[in-house]
């Protein structure tokens, strides 16, 4: 039996991360500059994203660039700044016959107001379709989302929006950026390393961890396709006993 039929007849998981590791290191690996690297990892993702949608999956987080990323060189970081507008101009048309909703999290007070703006008119113009939503995670920190989630729940509670007594992890969970999408039920990270790197911290707190050696330009659909297969042989308990 072909591996995506294996895939199809088992529970596929909603919510998929990807932390796109690798990109430079598969670019030096070919004696090209690391841009050409993100170049080739930006159209992988258009690849991915499509096939995910394909088959099911309903939310698909990527980690795009990290609110650490702004350390490396400037030719790199102004390079990444142009992959919001790939969602513009490049990949507009497949995506909408896809029906994939694009949503962006992150800080955004830190880019510059053309890549605001782009950001801003991407999501409105995906805003009402109905089927998988892509989460690029721009200028993302998992403890900056969180920091960001207690700050607006003690407004809140000062506000008298909120009572405190009613603050449990759910509330918490609904502060943050991905309150609108289906819980976390699978990390995949490429490119060998293995660590989350301040990426969906109490997102993951039950989901399954993947880790391939695989650079993210490299990463095909055989490749997620083996990753949710492990998935569908995990014995998720959440804590408790199998019934």
């Amino acid at each position: 039996m072909r591996l995506k039929d294996q895939v199809m007849k088992a529970e596929v998981p909603k919510h998929i991360a990807l932390i796109l590791d690798g990109n430079g290191r598969w670019a030096k690996k070919r004696k090209m500059p690391r841009t050409y690297g993100h170049k080739k990892g930006a159209e992988n993702l258009r690849r991915i994203a499509l096939f995910a949608s394909e088959i099911g999956v309903e939310a698909l987080s990527v980690y795009a660039f990290s609110t650490e990323n702004w350390s490396r060189p400037k030719e790199e970081i102004d390079y990444l700044m142009e992959l919001p507008s790939m969602f513009e101009e490049e990949y507009k048309g497949s995506f909408k016959e896809e029906k994939i909703r694009v949503i962006f999290s992150g800080r955004r007070d830190r880019f510059p107001k053309e890549v605001q703006e782009l950001i801003e008119r991407v999501e409105e113009k995906s805003k009402d379709r109905t089927g998988m939503v892509l989460n690029i995670c721009f200028d993302y920190g998992s403890k900056y989302e969180v920091g960001k989630a207690v700050k607006e729940i003690v407004s809140d509670v000062k506000d008298g929006h909120l009572e405190e007594k009613s603050i449990d992890e759910d509330t918490i969970y609904d502060y943050l950026y991905t309150r609108d999408l289906p819980k976390l039920d699978l990390l995949i990270r490429t490119s060998g390393e293995q660590r989350l790197s301040n990426f969906l911290l109490m997102q993951s707190a039950y989901a399954e961890f993947y880790f391939t050696k695989t650079h993210w330009p490299a990463f095909r659909e055989k490749n997620l396709l083996k990753a949710i297969r492990n998935y569908q042989t995990r014995n998720r308990r959440f804590g408790g006993l199998k019934k």
